[in-house]
C-alpha cells in the first residue's frame, strides 16, 4: 500500500484529504506543523508528501529543503498545497524539485 504524508496545519482540510486518499486506497499519515512532518517524513520514507508552507515552528520551504538535502528523503516527490500565491514562491519550490504547486481556495 502506497503511503502518503500530509504535512498541513488545517485539521479539517488534513482530515478531509486524508479520508479521501484513504477511500482510494492509500495509507495516510498526518503531521500538523513542520517540526513533526519533517520528522516523520525521514522516519516513514512516504511515497509521497503534500506540503503546506504556512506552518508552525518550520515552514514549508525549510522542511522542503532539509528533505531535499537529506540523502533518505530527497527522492521523495512533494507536492506543495498553499494559500500562497507569490510567483516567487512557486518558482523557488518547483526549482527546488517540488512535483506541482497548488492552491488553495
Amino acid at each position: 500500500m502506497k503511503k502518503i504524508l500530509l504535512i498541513e496545519d488545517e485539521s479539517a482540510l488534513q482530515k478531509s484529504l486524508g479520508d479521501t486518499f484513504r477511500e482510494d486506497g492509500f495509507e495516510v499519515i498526518s503531521a500538523l506543523d513542520g517540526v513533526t512532518g519533517e520528522r516523520m517524513a525521514k522516519s516513514e520514507k512516504p511515497d509521497l508528501i503534500i506540503l503546506d508552507l504556512i506552518l508552525p515552528q518550520k515552514d514549508g520551504i525549510e522542511v522542503f529543503q532539509a528533505l531535499k538535502e537529506d540523502q533518505t528523503t530527497k527522492d521523495i516527490p512533494v507536492v506543495i498545497l498553499t494559500n500562497i500565491e507569490r510567483i516567487e514562491h512557486v518558482e523557488k519550490v518547483l526549482e527546488m524539485g517540488a512535483k506541482t504547486y497548488l492552491v488553495k481556495s
